[in-house]
């Protein structure tokens, strides 16, 4: 098919494009960008104006629920909020039901997400068997089989002679290890230390939790020379320790949640369930560094940490709650609210969404089989894909159960709770040259 985007602001950060014009898709490829093409006879014409045209965005951190949930379709409802998200590239973490430790679990994921023709996936392998922390996984045979790095989840490993191994094996093949920083001991509470933990009578984490696991990965990268990306830092301090890590020159990279730039502790109200997360919201003082240090580049990605909790298992005591929220539909608009607080230009904004998760996510595809090569996810360019998205930034809407295309309906975004309305909406998503997503 042949798609014409018409009188849309074109934006891509990778390059530094920002034009007005038209956008031509001739089937899985972009053939013309801001171009005059009178030639080009398309089979679907989309107005975009006032809207912005740009990369499909890249999410280093999107539960899927599957393998564990296949009966109630997960992945397909998952993949569909990806897409109403403008999500064209994801990033699935491996403590999945079976976890993705065996190279035919990773196989029949990807095979069942490509039959779907969605969002791309790109699962991270399990760095120890079955996350328990105590054997290292076959990393060759699940990077053959599409994984594009290796992970714990939110399960710290005990062991630190067991990580430095995983450190020395990754960087002798040039695997990423993607890891959130939390202490094995230090990480088991459910909310962040402080005075209103105190007083609500909750288990708590520290930031002490963050930065002891940061220090010791820092140090194993520098024994060892392995490549790190760090999931999901939730700390002032977390943030001093990665930007002097990046100024030794440490192979580092890092990302932050939607949550942890936009709230605090004290959006949890009186025991609100929607604000139990992993890692826990933290003060005020976190929140404007981690918004800052993203601003600044110390942290390269935001990512909607999404994870669609179920029902039964999010509406019980504070406590008791499985951490987790649903946001890959949110990532966008808070991305912009974000930028629009900061006082950063638009692509400012994309890029952290973007080309920069990109080039973290390409990184791990340059491990994979050569009919990955030559992808370059969170960008535009004549020739190249077309994973694109169309973006309204002056739609309001209200997040509601109702609004949401996840079957996690669980976020303390959610209007009835924050009392905040979103400006910005995804109204179109294109992958592979497919128009996959139109609101």
């Amino acid at each position: 098919m042949k798609i014409r985007i018409q009188n849309g602001r074109i934006m891509d950060p990778q390059s530094g494009l920002d034009v007005v014009g038209d956008l031509c898709i001739d089937g899985a490829v972009i053939s013309s960008i801001a171009q005059e093409n009178e030639a080009f006879k398309a089979d679907l014409t989309l107005d975009a104006k006032s809207q912005w045209v740009m990369p499909g965005l890249v999410d280093l951190s999107v539960r899927l629920m599957e393998p564990g949930l296949e009966h109630e379709g997960m992945l397909s409802s998952e993949l569909n909020a990806s897409v109403a998200g403008g999500v064209t590239s994801l990033v699935c973490p491996p403590d999945t039901d079976p976890t993705l430790d065996e190279s035919g679990l990773v196989e029949m994921l990807k095979f069942r997400a490509d039959q779907l023709q969605l969002s791309k996936l790109f699962p991270l392998g399990a760095l120890t068997r079955s996350l328990k922390g105590e054997t290292l996984s076959e990393m060759h045979a699940l990077t053959e089989a599409g994984c594009v790095g290796f992970s714990q989840a939110d399960h710290a490993i005990k062991d630190t002679h067991v990580l430095q191994r995983a450190f020395s094996y990754a960087s002798t093949f040039g695997y990423a290890v993607w890891l959130h920083p939390t202490d094995y001991y230090l990480g088991k509470g459910v909310a962040a230390s402080g005075a209103l933990a105190l007083r609500m009578g909750l288990s708590t984490v520290p930031v002490a939790s963050e930065t002891i696991a940061l220090n010791t990965i820092m140090a194993l990268m520098r024994s060892t020379g392995a490549r790190v990306h760090l999931s999901r830092i939730s700390s002032a301090k977390g943030v001093e320790l990665v930007q002097a890590a990046k100024s030794e020159g440490l192979n580092l990279t890092c990302d932050v949640s939607i949550n942890s730039i936009h709230l605090t502790e004290m959006d949890m109200g009186y025991f609100d369930s929607r604000a139990r997360l992993s890692p826990p919201l933290r003060q005020s003082q976190d929140r404007d560094a981690l918004r800052q240090g993203l601003s600044s580049g110390v942290i390269d990605a935001l990512v909607s940490d999404h994870n669609p909790v179920p029902g039964d298992l999010k509406t019980l005591p504070f406590a008791e709650a499985t951490p987790g929220a649903s946001g890959v539909e949110l990532l966008l608009s808070l991305a912009y609210k974000w930028s629009q607080e900061m006082g950063l230009d638009p692509l400012q904004a994309l890029r952290v969404v973007t080309s920069q998760p990109g080039a973290i996510l390409n990184q791990g595809l340059s491990q994979q089989k050569p009919h990955t090569q030559g992808f370059t996810p969170g960008s535009l360019g004549v020739g190249a894909l077309a994973d694109l998205c169309i973006f309204d930034p002056h739609e309001v809407w209200s997040v509601s159960p109702q609004a949401l295309t996840s079957q996690g309906k669980h976020t303390p975004f959610d209007f009835e709770m924050s009392g905040v309305a979103m400006t910005g909406r995804v109204k179109k998503t294109i992958v592979n040259g497919r128009l996959v997503y139109n609101a």
